[in-house]
């Protein structure tokens, strides 16, 4: 299966952010340049390693960094023999989870821990705080959806520019984003979620957020399983999380939000990571 980092969508996305997207044989090279000192090329979950047009792009664009995250350990060990090194900083999530969306709504909600159930069904029969859920579209809502999410979060936490997030839902458009609120009693908002779909068979859980009313209300619950259901109604065959804490690359800020992402149940995936490689910018 293809991955959202290998659609036209994404490919469409890092252009309108300032990348420069080479798409050769449906394998995206995403290329940041800079001045003087050349360009850094990435490549992401690709289904091939081509060393040849890694090569050519590499010597067009003055490349001196090549960095790539591969699907599989015999991509992982091929770079490693073209002399490739791991790095301890993933860009993309080193492992996930993901559920398989061909079964039945019942059955994927039989798979989901207790309290996970629990939680679902008193929001779904009206007894749950936080459960009233809407969709933002029109640009200015999702302008609003970022100020609640810079407002939910620790200053130093990153929060995208809303025009990387305008930029997102342009390049992911109709049905192939979704972005979520969760609002209290009184409209205010109180989390939100965005999950993506590619031309492919995933969707993924992109980015989620709750203020402390929203984590007390047990809002998020509801806002990801809209998520799935979501993803579900458009013939998607499988839902990612979008990273769940990897021992290999320890990194405690995934913890908490793992055990949460786990109470939905489904299997865990692992990529090799991430291979760097630096090359002289001729």
């Amino acid at each position: 299966m293809v991955d959202v980092r290998q659609s036209i969508h994404y490919a469409n996305y890092l252009k309108r952010i300032g990348w420069t997207v080479e798409r050769i044989g449906e394998i995206n090279y995403f290329l940041r340049k800079f001045p003087l000192i050349g360009s850094v090329l990435k490549v992401q979950r690709p289904e091939e390693i081509n060393r040849d047009v890694i090569d050519k792009i590499s010597r067009k664009y003055r490349v001196f960094q090549v960095i790539i995250e591969p699907k599989t350990e015999l991509d992982a060990k091929y770079l490693v023999s073209i002399g490739f090194k791991l790095s301890q900083k993933p860009y993309l999530p080193s492992r996930t989870l993901q559920i398989d969306l061909t079964q039945s709504q019942k059955e994927i909600f039989r798979h989901f821990k207790k309290d996970s159930r629990s939680i679902l069904l008193k929001a779904l029969s009206g007894g749950g705080r936080g459960a009233d859920i809407r969709q933002c579209l029109a640009p200015d809502e999702i302008v609003k959806w970022r100020e609640a999410w810079k407002n939910s979060v620790n200053f130093k936490r990153y929060v995208p520019p809303a025009v990387q997030l305008l930029n997102l839902r342009k390049s992911f458009p109709g049905n192939y984003s979704l972005f979520l609120t969760s609002h209290n009693i009184s409209g205010r908002i109180i989390g939100g979620v965005l999950f993506t779909r590619s031309l492919h068979d995933f969707a993924y859980y992109w980015y989620g957020f709750t203020n402390k009313e929203g984590r007390a209300s047990l809002s998020q619950y509801s806002l990801l399983y809209q998520g799935i259901l979501w993803a579900k109604k458009h013939g998607v065959k499988v839902f990612d999380f979008e990273g769940v804490y990897d021992p290999r690359f320890p990194d405690k800020s995934w913890l908490g939000f793992s055990h949460f992402k786990r109470s939905f149940g489904g299997y865990e995936v692992e990529y090799p990571g991430c291979y760097t490689k630096f090359r002289l910018a001729l």
